[in-house]
């Protein structure tokens, strides 16, 4: 009888805290809307199967259940087999609101899997699965990184083996308005030993699983099909999704199920599968005073996303930019929501319950106090004084630039204190700025002028702010998925 070695791969891709919850579970594979995909090695030689995949997931109390269920055959049609499994993944988060963190413990409550491959099956008997991820709870993004250990335990033909599977590794990810991106790499290590009355088999190989789920909205600008309308032109939202995946394989050359002494059979996978992108409208701004302007197109994409809500026909764009205005704008790119529900909350208190502004220059009562509320509570506005924040107050590019680098979470990555900044204005930029402009240059936020100079106490008018806005969001769409997909799994 032919000897058949059967193991799968075990891969986690399970985005705990991502509302895009990837749907690839523990194996390492890739789907669309249509097809589910991974790959499963024999006799050294990988073997794909395809079918389909049915998800369920559930929300309470901070508790995160997600259910798995597979129905798989080989895609090649000549092979013999089949791949059931039924996963039971639970996460409890245990919440830090002091330190505006959380930390996600996931657990499997339940796994079944067999397998058919010719004249072989492969049934799991046992596993042991842990993993812990830390989430940073950042105005404009939640970064989270994890480690995962598991093991597994095959039986061969009910007792003539077994394969155990010793899983190490890790994740990092995030989640904001305009995507998310996880990425995991894990390490196993194979053991595998089958016996029967005339032959034993025992050999070890390993694997290295890179698997990487984005999702991604970009804003096109779309022209008007006719001339006699209302409108030019407008944008159009588009959120992909596209999960990618990679095999690194080591082991032994089998023939006949027996391994040679001193062969191996190694090699590299990839499986990639895109859904269909979902389009969507966005308003139409129609500003009499920006059409031509250097910053049209900035102006226009905060307008049709509500990060700028004017009433008015003219945008002003050369006047400046004040601090309520830039701190509402920010808010709201972080969010790219108006704030609605607490908005209507707030107006639902009772007069027993009116809260009090910790700045006696803007009323709790004021329909932008929210923005306020929210950006003191994140800690990424503060006031030009004790109890003062100077909401009709002009805004400098130092200050623009900070509330930037505090939305994002990144104000602790600059050197050590005693750095220069590289900008020929070095000796202008006030201390309280001085690490944020250091890293919103690092990461491409800021770049000097012709004459490398940074302006730090320049007063931004309104176009200026919106091109940084613009920057800023571009950052969140672009720049995150590089560093968390491209730079780990493409460039790896």
């Amino acid at each position: 009888m032919k000897k058949i070695l059967i193991f799968t791969i075990i891969f986690l891709v399970f985005l705990s805290f991502n509302s895009y919850a990837s749907p690839v579970g523990f194996t390492g594979g890739v789907n669309d809307e249509y097809e589910y995909e991974e790959v499963v090695f024999i006799t050294g030689e990988p073997i794909k199967f395809t079918g389909q995949i049915k998800i369920n997931e559930r929300e309470k109390n901070d508790v995160k259940t997600v259910n798995y269920r597979f129905d798989l055959k080989p895609k090649d049609k000549s092979i013999k087999g089949k791949l059931t499994r039924n996963i039971t993944v639970e996460t409890k988060f245990n919440n830090r609101n002091d330190k505006g963190q959380a930390i996600g413990q996931t657990s499997l409550t339940k796994f079944s899997e067999k397998i058919e491959i010719g004249n072989d099956k492969f049934e799991l008997k046992d596993y042991q699965f842990s993993k812990s991820d830390i989430i940073d709870k950042r105005p404009a993004s939640d970064f989270y990184s994890g480690n995962i250990k598991g093991r597994k335990y095959y039986t061969i033909n009910k007792d003539e083996g077994k394969v155990v599977l010793d899983i190490s590794g890790g994740d990092v990810g995030y989640e904001n308005f305009w995507g998310s991106t996880e990425t995991q790499i894990l390490n196993y290590y194979i053991n595998y030993e089958k016996e029967t009355d005339d032959t034993k088999v025992n050999w070890n190989g390993t694997v290295e699983v890179q698997v990487s789920d984005s999702l991604s909205k970009k804003l096109k600008y779309s022209d008007n099909m006719v001339n006699l309308s209302s409108f030019n032109g407008g944008y159009i939202k588009v959120t992909d999704r596209e999960i990618i995946s990679k095999y690194e394989y080591n082991l032994p050359r089998l023939k006949d199920g027996i391994p040679y002494k001193d062969r191996r059979n190694s090699g590299e996978i990839e499986l990639s599968k895109k859904m269909v992108p979902k389009i969507e409208r966005l308003i139409v701004p129609k500003f009499r005073d920006v059409n031509g302007h250097w910053a049209e197109s900035y102006i226009e994409k905060l307008y049709s996303l509500d990060v700028f809500d004017e009433k008015s026909e003219f945008f002003t764009p050369d006047i400046p930019m004040t601090r309520l205005e830039f701190t509402r704008a920010i808010i709201k790119a972080c969010d790219i929501r108006t704030l609605i529900d607490k908005k209507d909350k707030r107006s639902r208190r009772t007069k027993q319950e009116v809260e009090k502004s910790p700045f006696v220059d803007i009323s709790a009562d004021d329909k932008d106090y929210v923005y306020i509320k929210e950006g003191l509570s994140k800690g990424i506005i503060q006031g030009t004084s004790s109890g003062i924040f100077n909401p009709e107050g002009p805004l400098t590019r130092a200050q623009a630039i900070t509330i930037i680098i505090r939305a994002l979470g990144f104000n602790n990555k600059a050197p050590n204190p005693g750095y220069f900044t590289s900008f020929d204005d070095d000796r202008n930029i006030p201390d309280w700025a001085r690490d944020s402009i250091y890293v919103a240059r690092e990461i491409g936020i800021i770049r000097g002028d012709d004459n490398n100079r940074v302006y730090p106490n320049k007063v931004m008018t309104r176009a200026e702010a919106s091109a940084m806005l613009v920057r800023f969001l571009e950052f969140l769409e672009k720049d995150l998925q590089k560093d968390y997909r491209e730079n780990i799994v493409l460039f790896n």
